[in-house]
């Protein structure tokens, strides 16, 4: 019987196997909305951060104690009237004063409207900390005023402060964990390919610190700090000890991924034809493990913004002048305070969604890191 040769094949089948590993990684994770969703909450952090001067109606850093502990204000659309704007706008915030609890109500003056005017010219300021520019994404006329969460004690705007602290919380996450990524992936490459007395000593030294119990330690060490170092200190000292005390888990998994890979074919081939040991790490081992490193990569992220936070909350981390969402959340330490001004608890939002929003990136990364798992 003559077999048909010319039977149809479908244009998925041939695409699937025409795809690179980098095409197929790229189809699995966009299938996920989670990762997709979580890739944009971390995309509009990072661009908030960046670009904090131009979100923000108000300089960050401006004191006004007359507009201390002012709510935030509602963006309306609908008049005092009924009737309905295309442009929105605000009413400013007036205070009285309870005599007999001396408790200041703000209330709205819905006597004159302030309508919001989008990328108009106000106060100066530098992107990048180089680029001269004064447009902001939105203002009102002067007079008024527009604070979307609130101000604090000091009368400052809180989303301006909450934009500007994710710079501080995001690259002091992000380069404490590429340190931790690096020192942990380097030492599991090695451990694993060399095995033996190097692979014991490696991992009984990984065990000895893994065996700390991290929180305990990072607030010890970070107590250590002492008062007088300047702000740049302060940064790179934290970012080193959150480095330094997360590296373990990593370094585990990929001398157990090596350890599978160290006798296959492509590393036996390699040692036959004389490459040295640091070549056989780095350019045939330690690429093959870079996946799960990425993936691990956006997974202790969050870890690092949680314990930033903590430790700043608890006044051992972060000091000003630099701002952070950790060191914002100091004001929310008092009850009373907390109790009256619920507001000042905002910048937590911006801690919540960063950690979602890592995770579910991190989620969607480590599924399409492996593209040949069924679907």
């Amino acid at each position: 019987m003559s077999q048909n040769n010319n039977a149809p094949v479908s244009p998925m089948e041939v695409g699937e196997h025409n795809e690179s590993y980098n095409e197929l990684v790229w189809r699995r994770f966009r299938r996920s909305t989670p990762a997709i969703v979580g890739g944009l909450m971390v995309l509009a952090l990072t661009i908030m951060a960046i670009f904090a001067d131009f979100f923000s109606p108000t300089p960050n850093n401006k004191i006004n104690l007359e507009q201390a502990f002012i709510p935030p204000q509602t963006i309306h659309f609908i008049d005092k009237d009924g009737k309905f704007h295309l442009q929105p706008f605000v009413y400013n915030y007036v205070n009285t004063m309870d005599p007999t609890t001396f408790q200041i109500t703000w209330t709205e003056d819905q006597e004159t409207m302030y309508p919001l005017r989008f990328f108009q010219k106000g106060w100066e300021y530098k992107i990048l900390g180089f680029i001269p520019a004064n447009i902001h994404l939105f203002t009102v006329d002067e007079g008024a005023t527009v604070y979307l969460l609130g101000t604090d004690k000091m009368g400052r705007d809180l989303w301006g402060k909450a934009c500007e602290a994710g710079r501080i919380s995001l690259s002091m996450s992000l380069f404490g964990t590429i340190i931790s990524i690096a020192l942990g992936s380097v030492l599991g490459v090695t451990s694993g390919y060399y095995g033996g007395g190097i692979d014991n000593a490696m991992q009984r030294f990984t065990e000895f610190v893994n065996a700390f119990p991290q929180l305990p330690l990072w607030m010890t060490l970070a107590a250590l700090i002492p008062k007088t170092m300047d702000s740049f200190s302060v940064f790179v000292v934290m970012s080193i000890i959150f480095a330094m005390l997360s590296w373990t888990t990593l370094a585990r998994e990929v001398r157990g991924k090596v350890l599978s890979m160290r006798e296959t074919d492509f590393v036996l081939a390699a040692k036959e034809m004389g490459a040295s040991d640091a070549r056989i790490i780095f350019r045939h081992l330690y690429p093959n493990t870079l996946s799960h490193v990425i993936v691990i990569l956006t997974l202790t992220i969050p870890q690092v913004i949680l314990a930033e936070a903590f430790l700043s909350f608890l006044g051992i981390g972060i000091q000003e002048p630099l701002i952070s969402w950790g060191l914002m959340m100091r004001n929310a330490q008092d009850i009373q305070i907390l109790g009256q001004t619920q507001w000042i608890f905002s910048p937590v939002l911006f801690i919540v969604v960063a950690v979602l929003g890592f995770n579910f990136l991190g989620d969607g990364l480590r599924d399409a890191a492996d593209p040949y798992a069924t679907f």
